[in-house]
């Protein structure tokens, strides 16, 4: 078991069994997102994409708390009179991780929302290719509430997930919702009493951990980038996408599935996994 006790202030990490559980760790603050912990969380997203033991990544928060979105009093009032050079350095780490790292990270992802979600945290939430709520879970979009429209990339996020209605109801009023309703709208993929919440999340990461992880990578990535594509650049793009696969697996997942189904008759590709080698 890889061990990353102690080595980050904001953030902790458990590697067991296959699964990374980090954990956002500014409960007093209800795990705001402060300068430090981006910087961190870049940190951590790096270091854990070349852990060989850490193949499916989970982010959750601790306490009673996902995350509160961005510390207001670390990134606004401790930064007035900052020079632009300051400010852009601390939207670059934002959404290095919370967007760009995170949204085609190479390994699977897990948001697990045990508690308030709120403004900005809904960026790294739908950058998660899976996300899993408590019932409990609260969730807001609250920055009208205090004079300003959503930051970062928060309206791009909630535009692709939650439907055209529901956000912009959300991002008006700056109402709050469940984690039963957050699964209703399609925030999330499931919401379950808070108690069940990390099993739920660990038999889906044992899931994963079953797949061909190259092959799981392409796939994940094929999707997300059909929703930026024309049809036809679609198909060129998906196409490339399943040669690279066949050529960078090494465990020649494709030609192992055909033959367990074809020729060995040992699995139902429609209900099991191909058994891996290895």
């Amino acid at each position: 078991m890889s061990n990353y006790l102690s080595r980050w202030n904001t953030v902790t990490v458990e590697v067991e069994s296959g699964i990374a559980w980090v954990t956002l760790n500014r409960p007093e603050k209800r795990n705001a997102m402060s300068p430090t912990l981006n910087r961190e969380m870049i940190d951590v997203l790096e270091t854990l994409e070349l852990d060989d033991e850490a193949q499916v990544l989970v982010l959750t928060g601790a306490g009673e708390s996902w995350s509160a979105g961005m510390d207001l009093k670390e990134y606004f009032r401790e930064t007035d009179g900052k020079s632009d050079v300051w400010q852009e350095r601390m939207r670059r780490d934002c959404s290095e991780w919370q967007w760009k790292l995170l949204r085609f990270y190479t390994k699977p992802t897990i948001a697990m929302v045990n508690g308030w979600c709120f403004g900005g945290a809904f960026s790294p939430l739908v950058a998660c290719d899976l996300a899993y709520a408590a019932d409990e879970a609260v969730f807001g979009l609250s920055e009208i509430n205090w004079g300003i429209p959503p930051g970062n990339l928060v309206s791009k996020a909630v535009a692709d997930t939650m439907g055209h209605r529901q956000a912009l109801y959300y991002i008006m009023t700056g109402d709050t919702f469940t984690g039963q309703e957050a699964a209703e709208m399609g925030l999330v993929n499931k919401s379950v009493p808070l108690a069940q919440l990390r099993e739920e999340v660990r038999q889906v990461a044992v899931k994963l951990l079953e797949k061909n992880p190259v092959v799981l990578r392409f796939a994940k990535h094929g999707f997300k980038r059909c929703r930026e594509l024309t049809w036809d650049q679609n198909e060129d793009y998906l196409y490339a996408k399943v040669d690279q696969s066949i050529h960078r697996d090494p465990e020649r997942g494709r030609a192992e599935g055909l033959k367990q189904f074809l020729d060995d008759k040992t699995i139902k590709p429609g209900l099991q996994t191909y058994k891996r080698r290895g």
